[in-house]
This record gives C-alpha cells, structure tokens and sequence, in this order.
C-alpha cells in the first residue's frame, strides 16, 4: 500500500496538508487529484487544501495549491505562510527565503511564531460597482490579490448570509469562467477590519484568507477607509496583519503576517483517498 509523508499545518485558521514533493512520490496530475480527497472532513484527514513543495531553479523551492476540490489555484496567502514555515522545520530554507508560486515568486521570513510572506500588488482593482444578486443590487469592490476577491463592505458582519451571498457571487456570469472569492467586510478603525470569506475550490465560508485580506485591506485603502497596517481579524478569530505602500493609486510592498502552526505529521495511507 502507498504511503505518503505529510504535515498537517494551519494559519489563522486555514489547514492545509502538505507534502514534500521533491522526490515525486506524486508522480502526476491524476493523482495529484485524487490524493486532494484527503482534504474531506470526516472521512479523511481535513483540510481546507493540498500544498505540494517541489524543486525550482530560480528560488529554494515551488509551491503548488490545490483547493479541497482538487483544483489548482495560483496561490494562497495563508498557504504560503504555511509552506514556509515546513520548508524551514525541514531544513529546505533558512529563516529568509524565497519560492515560487504560479502568481510570482515570494519571498517569507519565520518571525518568532509568525510567518510573513511578500505578495503578489493587487491588481485589476475596480472600485463601487454594481453587481445584481437574487435578491437585488449590492455595490462591490474587487481585487485580484494573486487570485480573484470581490469585496462587500457591510454593517451587520456577524447576521450577513455569507454562503449564499458567497456562492452566488461566485459563480456570477461577471467573473466567469475563472469565478472569484467573495468577502465580507467591516471596518473597525483606520487599522482594523472584521472579515469573513467565501472561498472559491473550498465552496464554503472559511475561517481566513490571506489573499481576501490583502484584497479587503487594498480596496479598503483607496476608499480612503484606512491606512497601513491593518489587522485584519478573521472569522477563527486571529488576526492577520497587512502591510503595504499606497501611492499615486497603487498598493505595492504588500505583506501578510499571521501565525502558521504546526497540528501534526504523519503518512497517508491509501484508505485516506480511495473512498
């Protein structure tokens, strides 16, 4: 029976499994999906995604993020922190590195118990446009942070449908095909922001996001709402802190900063997929 080494680990929040794949004991896309079904609750070892660290030429190592549907997104910001911090347990990079994502190369610093990573600059920002849902028309906001988030500033966090809210702005005919995150945000102070996101490949709410708080923070920022850093403080209860330059109408210099947590290791047996 196949087994293979992993390490369960969660930033704010947002678990993951990861898997050193250096030495391909994921040999192939095919199973490469097949092996995301360890992300099943209940049945299986649960997680909210499957990061695979492998070779690269032009940094100490890639990552690779697929979400618990088994499919492949650009990056993730909470996964990156994550990634980090098990290529340093391991010995793969020192305490400053630098790897590759599908949205650029990164680079991360393990900070005591937090992990900080250099994003992707928000990009494709459009500011209060009108988006038609079911039950009339909401005034958004969207970023791609590294991947797509459209951002809804409410008042009432706690009481706002975020599933069906989410889901439907998720596969809205605006954002096809790729489709978009969605997040829900209020605005503390000129530092702080609760949020609460939908996640895109995960199909439910999702107690962080790393990318959907670089996005909330970035347009929360040109509608003069606040100014860097900013605590973003997520639905699990940490808070991920964002800091970036904003100038001339763009955000750039961004980082996200949270704490990225080791849960446990161990092997996958086959039993943990083929279900």
């Amino acid at each position: 029976m196949t087994k293979i080494p992993f390490m369960k680990l969660s930033g704010a929040g947002n678990d993951f499994v990861i898997i050193d794949n250096r030495y391909n004991v994921i040999p192939n896309m095919d199973f490469v999906i097949k092996v995301c079904k360890v992300c099943a609750r209940r049945v299986s070892v649960g997680a909210d995604g499957l990061l695979l660290l492998e070779d690269s030429d032009v940094a100490d190592f890639s990552m690779r993020y697929f979400n618990s549907d088994g499919s492949e997104a650009e990056t993730c910001g909470n996964g990156a922190r994550c990634i980090a911090k098990f290529a340093y347990v391991h010995g793969i990079a020192s305490e400053k590195m630098r790897f590759e994502t599908k949205a650029g190369i990164y680079e991360a610093e393990i900070i005591g118990d937090n992990v900080m990573v250099s994003m992707s600059d928000p990009a494709d920002v459009r500011l209060n446009f009108p988006l038609r849902l079911e039950d009339g028309i909401y005034e958004v906001c969207f970023a791609n942070s590294g991947v797509p988030h459209v951002v809804f500033f409410v008042d009432d966090l706690e009481n706002t449908d975020v599933f069906n809210l989410g889901r439907q702005t998720r596969y809205h005919n605006d954002f096809k095909p790729a489709g978009t995150n969605a997040n829900f945000a209020r605005v503390r102070d000129e530092h702080a922001i609760d949020i609460r996101t939908y996640e895109r490949g995960v199909e439910d709410e999702t107690l962080a996001c790393g990318t959907g708080a670089i996005a909330a923070a970035a347009v929360s920022a040109f509608l003069g709402k606040v100014t860097p850093p900013v605590a973003m403080h997520t639905a699990g209860g940490y808070v991920l802190t964002i800091y970036f330059d904003i100038e001339d109408k763009a955000v750039t210099n961004v980082r996200l900063e949270g704490d990225a947590r080791i849960i446990y290791s161990g092997e996958l047996n086959q039993d943990a997929w083929d279900y």
